[in-house]
């Protein structure tokens, strides 16, 4: 009996009973595993999480360049520093006239025909002017008799003017004897003014040359009439061709570097592999309004006569500090509604610049306003390519 109330009697266990050592490592055993997993799941959230977000950046960065428009560019350069600017011209004589009658009548003869070189003065045809030279001796006879009609009253006048000193006449009779006498004189002079034109006239019969030259053309032929002053016909075409004047229109842009007695050089399509040289001589000092261009003159000589007036060819003129161009090329513009433009890459986008072409080489173009050598410009644009869109650079030229 008293065996088990000491049994019962015995202390009971507490909390603050430290557990056996095997329970504590359970316990850190437990508590690590915990951790770890912990751990392994926040590692697979955090690395669902970043493949979740590296997909959808990956996936928009596709579909931005899926949207931005592939492009080639080029930048604006400057040409070769242009010493000579070439352009089409025409070649003409440096005195060219039509040879014109200045009398009435029917050709007798003419003596040179085209191709022929004559010189100053020389006789080139003949007319025959029936009523003119019987004109002249009309002419002739009106001036005698207005001399007898003048002698006569001179005559008169002085024996008035005689009497009138003795007053056997009036004042008044001796002044009109006076008057009358002054009028028959002026008469003498009209007549006398008559006969010389006539005779001038009739010196018309003979056509010379006013100057040295080649006879370019023939109008006329024997026997063929002669209207003179009252609708002329022209007889020959003269040209002076021992110098040509070369003439060229000068663009607008390039006029400031022409200099007159600068050294110019002519290639005429008649002569592709020679260069006649000749001289800047005078320009027009003014812009033609409908052309923008420069009137230029060159004179060239041409003794050997192998120039032709009339004949086509390219000038070679210098430029005098003029700046090289500032080119594209022909396939980077972009023709809108709004004129002709060029696409520009900026930031990543298509800026449409207006711009104003000069000169076109072929194959580029000389841009005058609205690019710089820095500008980054589209080569072959998009005809869809609107002003702001989303470009990517592929290649550079």
């Amino acid at each position: 009996m008293s065996t088990d109330l000491n049994t019962v009697a015995a202390p009971l266990p507490t909390a603050s009973t430290v557990p056996p050592p095997h329970e504590q490592r359970l316990l850190k055993l437990a508590v690590r595993a915990l951790v770890v997993v912990g751990l392994v799941i926040l590692a697979v959230v955090a690395l669902g999480l970043y493949t979740r977000t590296t997909a959808a950046h990956h996936l928009e960065e596709t579909a931005k360049a899926g949207a931005a428009y592939k492009v080639a560019v080029v930048h604006p350069k400057r040409a070769a520093q242009v010493e000579e600017l070439v352009l089409p011209a025409a070649v003409q004589a440096f005195i060219e006239a039509p040879i014109y009658a200045r009398t009435q009548g029917y050709l007798k003869q003419w003596y040179f025909d085209i191709g022929s070189r004559v010189k100053r003065g020389q006789l080139l045809a003949e007319i025959e002017t029936p009523e003119g030279d019987q004109q002249l001796l009309q002419a002739r006879a009106d001036l005698k008799a207005a001399q007898a009609n003048a002698d006569l009253a001179k005559s008169t006048a002085e024996r008035w003017q005689s009497l009138l000193k003795k007053n056997a006449v009036s004042k008044q009779e001796a002044d009109q004897t006076a008057g009358d006498y002054s009028s028959k004189q002026a008469a003498v002079d009209a007549a006398a003014a008559n006969v010389a034109r006539l005779a001038q006239l009739q010196d018309f019969e003979k056509v010379y040359a006013p100057f040295d030259g080649v006879i370019t053309a023939r109008e006329t032929d024997i026997g063929a009439l002669i209207t003179g002053n009252s609708s002329p016909k022209e007889l020959f075409h003269l040209a002076a061709t021992d110098k040509m004047r070369v003439f060229t229109a000068v663009p607008e842009t390039a006029a400031s570097g022409i200099k007159a007695g600068a050294d110019a050089t002519l290639v005429s399509d008649q002569f592709p592999t020679k260069r006649f040289h000749g001289t800047i001589a005078r320009s027009s000092g003014s812009i033609d309004t409908m052309t923008r261009t420069l009137n230029v003159e060159v004179d060239i000589d041409n003794a050997s006569g192998e120039l032709l007036p009339g004949s086509y060819g390219y000038l070679h003129l210098p430029l005098a500090g003029t700046l090289a161009p500032l080119t594209i090329p022909a396939n980077a513009l972009v023709f809108r509604s709004a004129g002709v433009q060029a696409a520009v890459v900026r930031d990543g986008h298509a800026q449409l610049i207006p711009i104003t072409i000069g000169r076109d080489f072929g194959d580029s173009l000389e841009v005058t306003v609205g690019l710089t050598t820095s500008d980054v410009v589209i080569v072959d644009p998009s005809d869809s390519l609107a002003d702001g869109a989303a470009v990517e650079v592929t290649k550079t030229l």
